[in-house]
């Protein structure tokens, strides 16, 4: 609490320095490196222009590939490919599944994403869902019913952390079931070791929030011989398959099998850049959430309003209060240029590495006035 990282967010705060900013778990502020990775990929564009993609391919993608496979433990890089959102990756997942309708176990507290897309799935005939309690996944999957498992590590709402990823994975197969971590909100804010479980299970997240990277820095693990052939696919994906005849529809042998097509690469060079910066500060994701942990527990010891705290005990990165007051209050916060955000009933408070000691006094005063 005594430290304080604004230095490293100076043009962010800059731009709005009467801003206090407690949504790092919806949008975080961007760290100055990430304009130094922003100008990067401009100035590559222009100075290389055809050329850039030997730079992008062969420089920067191998560069963030090893910063995702240091940040969770992968035995291999290969197996990171990236994408302008996990949207697009989720639907490469599912069109390499060969059977329909596609069964769909997942938890019940999933993000606007997923469940926007599985509901449309369910409503076209090309899959059936079964949505269950997070408590009551694993059991279920055990069960055997289903083609695909798919789980936040973080549930987005209520900030409960999904501890049973192991066992999931002990149930994965080639032919199926496929089990899927949506990890966005454990990326970069949980420690999270995957290497005894790296070839049994995909694992999503991206650069918007804790990765500090803005947008279009999506990514997927993709395990070994799981999904050798996704149906929805790009010609990106091709690059390297050199066994088939002419004609035919290759695909690379790594996880570059579930690129797309042409992307903007600059957010990958933002997560460079931004992995590159914490490095050389000596910043690992452990001691960026005990910073964040002590800011919430300090938070909560003098937290001065009546609300339901439905993640106690929790490393999320955020604090998840229920209120039938929580939308009045989250409109006061922004009126007062307080930025937190509200999901129904419950008010998110979130933590990053740009608030110290004196954002969270004031943070208190505003809430002690609601």
């Amino acid at each position: 609490m005594t430290v304080s990282y604004k230095r490293l967010f100076q043009r962010a705060i800059a731009a709005a320095p009467e801003r206090l900013h407690f949504a790092a778990h919806s949008h975080h502020l961007w760290p100055d490196a990430s304009y130094v990775g922003q100008l990067a990929a401009w100035e590559d564009g222009v100075r290389l222009a055809d050329r850039k993609w030997e730079r992008v391919m062969g420089e920067i993608w191998p560069a963030a590939q090893a910063h995702v496979a240091n940040e969770l433990r992968l035995p291999d890089p290969s197996t990171v490919v990236f994408a302008p959102n996990t949207h697009e990756l989720l639907l490469r997942i599912a069109s390499a599944l060969p059977k329909r309708p596609l069964r769909i176990l997942a938890s019940d507290g999933e993000f606007h994403s997923f469940r926007r897309q599985s509901a449309r799935w369910e409503e076209a005939g090309t899959a059936r869902v079964h949505r269950v309690p997070l408590d009551a996944l694993v059991e279920t999957a055990r069960m055997g019913a289903h083609d695909l498992i798919f789980v936040s590590q973080v549930q987005f709402g209520t900030g409960h952390v999904f501890e049973r990823i192991a066992e999931l994975a002990a149930l994965a197969r080639p032919d199926g079931p496929w089990v899927v971590i949506d990890g966005y909100h454990g990326f970069m804010a949980l420690e999270t070791d995957l290497s005894a479980v790296a070839d049994r299970i995909f694992y999503l997240a991206g650069g918007y929030k804790y990765a500090m990277a803005g947008e279009g820095c999506a990514f997927l693990h993709a395990p070994p011989g799981y999904g050798p052939r996704p149906e929805v696919t790009g010609w990106y994906a091709e690059f390297d398959d050199l066994s088939l005849p002419p004609g035919s529809v290759g695909y690379a042998p790594d996880a570059r099998r579930f690129l797309g097509a042409t992307f903007d690469p600059s957010g990958i060079y933002r997560f460079v850049a931004v992995r590159d910066m914490l490095r050389q500060e000596g910043l690992t994701t452990a001691d960026v959430a005990a910073h964040a942990a002590g800011l919430r527990d300090a938070l909560l010891a003098a937290l001065p309003i009546e609300a339901e705290l439905l993640n106690p005990g929790s490393p999320a990165r955020f604090l998840a209060l229920r209120s039938p007051h929580a939308a009045r209050w989250k409109a006061q916060l922004e009126a007062e240029d307080v930025i937190v955000d509200v999901r129904g009933d419950v008010l998110r408070i979130g933590f990053g590495l740009y608030q110290d000691a004196r954002d969270l006094e004031a943070l208190i005063g505003v809430l002690g006035r609601l």
